[in-house]
């Protein structure tokens, strides 16, 4: 059995709320020893010296995009983990928008045999709602369950048929599956490609307007209550979903919901001059909605953030800001940018992992998120005050589209273990 003991490290462990100096002790894969203050002696083979650095578990993406399988110049499962590895994700989920979609369980296994074979970080699957993502006929759940599939949705599609999207409810309650879907109402905002408001006209792009988020949403919810289903809210944006998100809460209804880290950083004026690397799905909202946003991380009504990874290459996004597919790869720039909530927000460095690690594993049912004994070794060391300007060329990710393209930012992973194994 091997050993190796990161000591001399401020530890943070949302899970138990613990933000101190501590070391932790690793062999085989797993946490054996977790010391909160000054580390006595440690049994190890090799001692790493965090010299006050941030040690916390390694951050758990569940919405990420790939090409793989069908469109691998966009994005394999390959570049997607050495993304993830270099931002110190250790754990993604891979969404069902595929080609061909993962429906059923014989590509949720390969998925997933594909992402062990590679020996980077944990690669998991969310399988699909319905078949080919189609929103007509439930897909095939319980097989998929089976099979390792973390949760089920159609990504960006809205599940227009609401007695569709009964029937999967109803059927994933019985085994206490998780389902994630997008809110909107298709029909306000068929076509749209920016938020409704001033600058989209001015700009003249179709608008999505707020209450088409708020619509849908109170839709999923109504059908969430007559069927127990457990929920998940995918890419909440606006202030309104979240008076909406807040009310079913105070029901006690089983409802998660998660932000995109782009809309936590950007807003509307971003697009500028037609500006498609912001182009985005949702769109980028209004100031006031980005604020409440950060105000819903703060207070625990948001329980995860995702960096909505979803590659695009150079020739799908230079194109009229329409016509340019929605987007932007996230892997590499989810930590530095999530740290701005702290650095520009006051929020504590707790409430910024928190659904970053603790709360997607909770969510999922993950053994991981956590820094304690037993759980498996998938930790990051970072520096928080470490100046980054983000340089797209330079991201592990075959395509580019980040926003955040030339942007100073805080944050930096100086190493990423996952099942103790150094990755980055």
């Amino acid at each position: 059995m091997t050993t190796f003991a990161i000591a001399n490290a401020r530890l943070l462990d949302p899970a138990c709320d613990y933000d101190g100096p501590g070391a932790v002790l690793v062999r085989d894969g797993r946490i054996v020893r977790v010391v909160h203050g000054p580390a006595p002696d440690l049994d190890a083979d090799q001692i790493i010296d965090a010299d006050g650095l941030c040690l916390s578990p390694g951050l758990i993406d569940i919405r990420v995009k790939t090409g793989e399988p069908g469109a691998e110049p966009r994005e394999t499962l390959k570049s997607a983990s050495l993304a993830a590895a270099a931002g110190g994700v250790t754990t993604i989920v891979v969404q069902p928008d595929t080609d061909p979609a993962v429906d059923d369980p014989a590509v949720i296994e390969f998925v997933q045999r594909r992402g062990a074979a590679l020996n980077l970080v944990n690669v998991r699957a969310a399988g699909a709602a319905t078949k080919g993502l189609g929103g007509e006929r439930m897909a095939e759940i319980g097989l998929m369950d089976e099979a390792g599939a973390l949760y089920f949705t159609d990504v960006d599609k809205v599940i227009v048929n609401s007695r569709t999207l009964q029937r999967v409810m109803s059927y994933a309650a019985a085994f206490n599956a998780l389902i994630a879907c997008r809110p909107s109402d298709p029909w306000l905002t068929e076509g749209a490609v920016a938020a409704s408001g001033e600058l989209a006209t001015r700009l003249g792009l179709s608008g999505s307007p707020a209450i088409a988020e708020r619509i849908g949403l109170e839709r999923d919810l109504a059908l969430v209550e007559q069927t127990g289903a457990r929920f998940l809210v995918d890419q909440i944006s606006t202030e309104g979903a979240l008076e909406t998100l807040a009310r079913a809460r105070a029901k006690g209804l089983e409802v998660a919901a998660s932000v995109s880290i782009n809309h936590l950083c950007f807003n509307e004026v971003d697009i500028g001059d037609y500006r498609t690397f912001y182009r985005l799905d949702p769109p980028l909202r209004s100031e006031a909605d980005r604020q409440a946003l950060i105000e819903a991380v703060r207070d625990g009504l948001i329980d995860v953030i995702t960096s909505a990874h979803a590659p695009a290459p150079a020739e799908d996004k230079r194109r009229p800001f329409a016509e340019a597919a929605p987007g932007a790869v996230g892997l590499e720039t989810l930590l530095p940018a999530a740290l701005t909530l702290h650095h520009d927000y006051g929020l504590d460095l707790l409430d910024v992992l928190r659904p970053l690690t603790q709360g997607p594993a909770a969510l999922l049912g993950l053994d991981a998120g956590v820094l304690s004994e037993g759980a498996p070794a998938d930790l990051i060391l970072f520096d928080p005050g470490a100046p980054v300007v983000i340089d797209a060329d330079a991201l592990h990710s075959k395509s580019k589209n980040s926003p955040f393209d030339g942007r100073r930012l805080q944050g930096k992973v100086v190493g990423t273990w996952v099942a103790g194994r150094k990755v980055h």
